[in-house]
C-alpha cells in the first residue's frame, strides 16, 4: 500500500497521529499537495456517507475529522506556496449553513480556492442566510458558497436563493453549493448556480462559472 491510500485509511480509521507522519511523509517525498487534498477529501467524504447511512456513529466521525485535520498540518505550507503570483479570479464567500457545524469540507474548499486565485472570506460553521448575503455585499463578492453536511441543514442552502430573490439580487451573485448529501440535482432544484462533489472539482466548476459569467463563449459547465 503505497503512502497515500495508507493515509485515506489512517483518516478513514480516525488514526490522527499516524495520518499526520504519512501527511509529512507524502510532503517529504514531493508528492503533489493537490492530489494529497483530493485523497483527504475523498476519505472525510466516505466517512461521511457512512455516517449518514447510520454504519458509524458520531464519536467515529469526530475522530476522522480530527485526523484531518492533522494531516493537513503539514500539507498546508505547501499549497499557501502556490498562492504566489496567481491572478486575481474573483471574490468568495463561503460558509457552513445554520444549524450545521461541521466545517472540514468547507475549509478544504476554502484554503483551495485561496490557493487557486480566490480571495475567500470564511465565515465557519452555523452561518445565517441573511449573514451570508450581508457579508457578499459587504466585501463586493462574486460568489456565495453554502455547504450543508447534513440533510436535515440543506434547506439552508435554499434560504439563501430565496432570499437572494426576494432582495433583488440573485443576479448580483453565483450561488455555489456543496456537502455529502448535496447532489447535482439538489442543486438545479433550488436553483443554485452550482455544485461540485469534491474540494478541487469545486475549483474546477467555480473556475467555469466565473468565466461564463464574464462572457468567455469557449467556458462550458
Amino acid at each position: 500500500m503505497g503512502t497515500l491510500e495508507s493515509l485515506v485509511e489512517a483518516v478513514t480509521n480516525g488514526e490522527d497521529e499516524e495520518a499526520e507522519a504519512l501527511a509529512s511523509q507524502a510532503m517529504a517525498d514531493k508528492m503533489d499537495p493537490l492530489k494529497v487534498v483530493d485523497g483527504l477529501t475523498e476519505a472525510i467524504r466516505e466517512v461521511g456517507d457512512r455516517f449518514e447511512r447510520m454504519e458509524v456513529f458520531l464519536p467515529e466521525l469526530m475522530l476522522a475529522a480530527k485526523a484531518m485535520q492533522r494531516a493537513l498540518e503539514p500539507v498546508t505550507p505547501y499549497l499557501e506556496e502556490r498562492k504566489i503570483e496567481r491572478e486575481h479570479k474573483g471574490t468568495v464567500v463561503i460558509g457552513t449553513v445554520e444549524g450545521d457545524i461541521h466545517e472540514i469540507g468547507k475549509s478544504i474548499v476554502a484554503l483551495l480556492l485561496e490557493v487557486n486565485g480566490y480571495a475567500v472570506h470564511d465565515m465557519g460553521p452555523d452561518v445565517n442566510a441573511l449573514d451570508f448575503i450581508k457579508k457578499a455585499q459587504e466585501v463586493e463578492a462574486d460568489v456565495i458558497g453554502a455547504s450543508a453536511l447534513m440533510t436535515t441543514t440543506m434547506p439552508g442552502q435554499q434560504e439563501i436563493v430565496e432570499l437572494l430573490k426576494d432582495m433583488g439580487l440573485r443576479e448580483r451573485f453565483i450561488v455555489m453549493v456543496g456537502g455529502t448529501p448535496v447532489t447535482d440535482a439538489w442543486a438545479e432544484e433550488i436553483g443554485a448556480d452550482s455544485w461540485a462533489e469534491s474540494a478541487m472539482q469545486a475549483v474546477t466548476v467555480l473556475d467555469k462559472v466565473m468565466a461564463l459569467r464574464r462572457g468567455d463563449a469557449s467556458a462550458t459547465l
